[in-house]
């Protein structure tokens, strides 16, 4: 990063913290504390009010704000992208706020600039398929789980698992305090304290019916923090199959969730797996049909012989 790209940083970093001290600054673009000291004399000596107190740090004068940046191509091109995907991807009402967005950075970019932005944009796609464009209905439970977040509401809703539970039931009411939502492989995940379960569960939108928000309040916990929450794991099964080589590259690019390792073979690929329970795996295998075999657990095996013996009978 040469100067001219670290003072103006610089600035973009006072402006988002209260008080930065030097080693802060220093720190979060790889330089000396000296050279912040320079890099601070010279915005100063620009006409930057930047405040100094000694032993806590800089900070800018209130009121002051960075006049208007300029994008390059690719800074233009990347925010393009950008409100492409939340188009895209978030529910309605950030999709009306990112098409504004794009009218609005379009509209402040210099002619050239913005030709050769759109140039650019036109080598590029974000390719939606039919069943995501079909989620309408995930996509308005996206905007009422975010208000809900943002108010910090309860909310109820139905769920169907895609293994049934031990007692054989697939569905089961929820009322849970949500946290926050994740976009895991294309589909958005809810992370939530559910009352059912008295923990922290996991919930797809894409198999949530009848949701509705409640007027009973939560409060988010002091030690929980999205950007650094990591589930527990709890997938203590392998499971092992073979592939035979002419559908090795139909099961590398499945991508599935459950995977651990992929090792070459001369007879094909030799797949590792870590899951809850097998029948997590159980389409996926079935999908795959002659191509694979299962080598272990043993009663996985079974499973999957059971199931083809049931699909027989029915032809």
């Amino acid at each position: 990063m040469n100067k001219t790209d670290r003072l103006l940083a610089i600035v973009l970093e006072l402006q988002r913290n209260d008080v930065l001290r030097a080693e802060d600054l220093a720190a979060k673009f790889e330089t000396s504390v000296r050279t912040i000291y320079r890099d601070i004399q010279a915005l100063s000596e620009a006409g930057v009010t930047v405040i100094g107190a000694p032993g806590q740090g800089y900070s800018l004068m209130e009121g002051y704000f960075l006049p208007p940046v300029s994008f390059t191509v690719e800074e233009a091109v990347t925010l393009l992208i950008g409100t492409d995907f939340i188009e895209q991807r978030f529910d309605d009402y950030y999709g009306s706020k990112s098409r504004t967005s794009r009218g609005k950075i379009e509209a402040i970019l210099p002619e050239p600039v913005r030709d050769e932005a759109f140039r650019i944009r036109k080598s590029f796609r974000l390719f939606a398929s039919a069943e995501e464009i079909a989620k309408v209905q995930e996509k308005a439970y996206l905007e009422a789980i975010r208000r809900a977040i943002l108010e910090e509401k309860k909310i109820r809703f139905r769920y169907s698992k895609r293994i049934a539970e031990v007692d054989g039931n697939r569905q089961s009411v929820r009322t849970v305090a949500p946290y926050g939502l994740v976009l895991f492989q294309g589909a958005w995940v809810l992370i939530a304290k559910c009352e059912l379960r008295q923990d922290i569960r996991h919930f797809r939108l894409s198999r949530m019916m009848e949701l509705i928000c409640l007027e009973d309040k939560f409060k988010l916990p002091a030690d929980f923090h999205l950007e650094v929450y990591q589930p527990p794991d709890d997938r203590n099964i392998r499971v092992r199959i073979q592939v035979q080589p002419d559908i090795a590259d139909k099961v590398k690019e499945a991508n599935n969730f459950y995977t651990e390792t992929i090792e070459d073979h001369p007879e094909g690929l030799l797949v590792t797996f870590r899951v809850r329970q097998p029948e997590e795996l159980l389409q996926a295998v079935l999908g795959w049909g002659s191509g694979v075999v299962v080598l272990e657990p043993e009663s996985f095996r079974d499973r999957v012989r059971d199931e083809l013996e049931k699909m027989l009978k029915r032809y």
